[in-house]
């Protein structure tokens, strides 16, 4: 198993979107970074967890962990023109970006802020905290994991 934090918008779609779904499972879409969508594509496989993260908002951090339930495969709003994700030099037989499935599986108590990760002396590898890395899709290495899941406190 592996480890990852994915970002998003919780105005767009946040943690508590993803636990009201059907099933509570949701494609992670719209990801129009070749690093990220490498990660996607390649790496993300059937039971990893994700740090799922929000961000552009008031209180920026980990707001909870979902897992992947179907790994890469091409995502669907590239080849729709009404997306905004739409992108013209996708195709079916060669498509650009890609997509895994994910379930929510619990949300921190509160968030766990990104200042309080930052200040973590065991948080060093973590790209987020790293000057100039800004992928929406990142590793987290097992350690951290650990560590941030024991700074999120109790979940529900």
């Amino acid at each position: 198993m592996q480890y990852w934090l994915f970002k998003s918008e919780p105005d767009v779609f946040g943690i508590d979107h993803l636990a009201a779904r059907p099933n509570q499972t949701e494609p992670w879409d719209g990801v129009r970074n070749y690093q990220a969508r490498n990660f996607l594509r390649d790496e993300v496989k059937v039971g990893d967890r994700v740090f799922f993260y929000h961000s552009s908002c008031k209180t920026v951090g980990i707001a909870g962990i979902a897992e992947v339930v179907k790994a890469g495969y091409p995502d669907a709003t590239q080849f729709n023109p009404e997306s905004a994700y739409f992108d013209p030099k996708a195709t079916q037989e060669k498509p650009r970006w890609y997509s895994v499935d994910v379930k929510y599986v619990s949300k921190f108590a509160r968030v766990l802020e990104l200042s309080t990760i930052k200040d973590c002396p065991q948080i060093t590898e973590l790209s987020l905290v790293k000057k100039g890395h800004r992928l929406s899709v990142m590793p987290v290495i097992e350690n951290e994991w650990h560590t941030l899941v024991a700074l999120g406190g109790r979940q529900i």
